[in-house]
């Protein structure tokens, strides 16, 4: 019989957010820049640094995990986007950059960044085409068993993401608005895991509607399937090739005029399909149960302060290999 594995982490923040513009030469004038300041405390490193992104326009899809745990930090994430707008006689185009960090206090591995590029085109009929890249470099996923040893040892465990999304919007009134993401990515590992090199396409509709001036509700759905190399190297035994189904629902509530509340629950299910005798994850299964709820207040028209809490949960329906020392 298959044990089931329950692993959870529960995050507390206190953000600070500034919106400047740029000074200096003519050229500039024009472009703006939004700055984030983030403060974290997680008790579990290795989902903290794969569940921040549980969005349904960041990188919902969590990469494989084996060990959890790993002990408990503080994580500071500075967050930087640069952006332009142009509006012409066939609408308004905006271009943005971002660079995102996460500093962890203590286990400084786990310290990454993400850079991301932005394109949008809305047409004067509320229709929105947008295009994006993203590259996550090099993410510590924890100390894991190489497959490609001889020697049974724990090895560094690293993986590199890129990922292109294309969407499609169109707003309906004031208060609705449909929109179809799609996206076509690549997850590559370090050497000693590099049979878990996969391509995944992802494609799903999103819907946001604002109920009352004061409420808007945000709901979509993503379906998503990753091609693993190992599935073509048996030796491994390590097939991580899936079929994923990811649902997101935002509610975010308009207290009073400088205050909101978003609350949010999002929830990922991994169907492996492996067919390798020996393979862990044949006919296994995985689920992440992710619930935020964030406090928005604006001090003035250039500040605004959040906190919040963030609980991400995770079970597996096969047993982890054991841990070696």
């Amino acid at each position: 019989m298959k044990r089931k594995l329950w692993h959870g982490t529960v995050l507390t923040l206190l953000a600070g957010v500034m919106w400047s513009e740029f000074g200096g030469p003519p050229c500039w004038a024009e472009w703006s820049s939004e700055v984030e300041s983030t403060f974290y405390y997680t008790d579990n490193v290795v989902l903290f640094s794969s569940s921040r992104r549980l969005s349904l326009q960041e990188d919902p899809t969590q990469p494989v995990i084996d060990v959890t745990g790993q002990g408990s930090d503080s994580v500071f994430e500075p967050d930087l986007i640069i952006g332009k707008t142009w509006n012409n006689r066939v609408g308004t185009t905006s271009l943005s950059v971002r660079g995102q960090g996460f500093i962890f206090a203590d286990q400084s591995r786990f310290t990454h960044g993400t850079y991301g590029l932005r394109l949008e085109h809305t047409l004067p009929s509320q229709f929105t085409l947008g295009l994006r890249y993203h590259y996550g470099p090099n993410l510590f996923l924890g100390d894991n068993e190489s497959r490609r040893s001889e020697r049974e040892e724990l090895v560094e465990e690293r993986i590199t993401t890129h990922f292109w999304t294309g969407t499609i919007e169109q707003d309906l009134g004031n208060t609705l608005t449909l929109r179809v993401l799609g996206r076509y990515g690549l997850r590559l590992y370090n050497e000693n895991f590099a049979h878990r090199d996969t391509s995944f396409w992802t494609v799903g509709p999103h819907v946001e509607w604002k109920l009352w001036p004061e409420i808007a509700l945000t709901v979509g759905y993503h379906f998503e399937r990753g091609v693993a190399d190992g599935r073509n190297e048996p030796q491994f035994r390590d097939d991580v090739f899936y079929i994923n189904h990811y649902v997101s629902t935002e509610l975010e509530v308009e207290v009073c005029e400088a205050t909101s509340v978003e609350l949010a629950f999002h929830y990922e299910r991994n169907d492996f399909t492996s067919d390798i005798t020996g393979d862990e994850r044949k006919d296994a299964t995985e689920d992440v149960f992710q619930g935020d709820v964030e406090i928005r207040h604006m001090l003035s028209n250039a500040f605004e302060v959040n906190a919040g809490v963030q609980r991400s949960q995770r079970k597996t329906s096969f047993e982890s290999r054991p841990s070696l020392t």
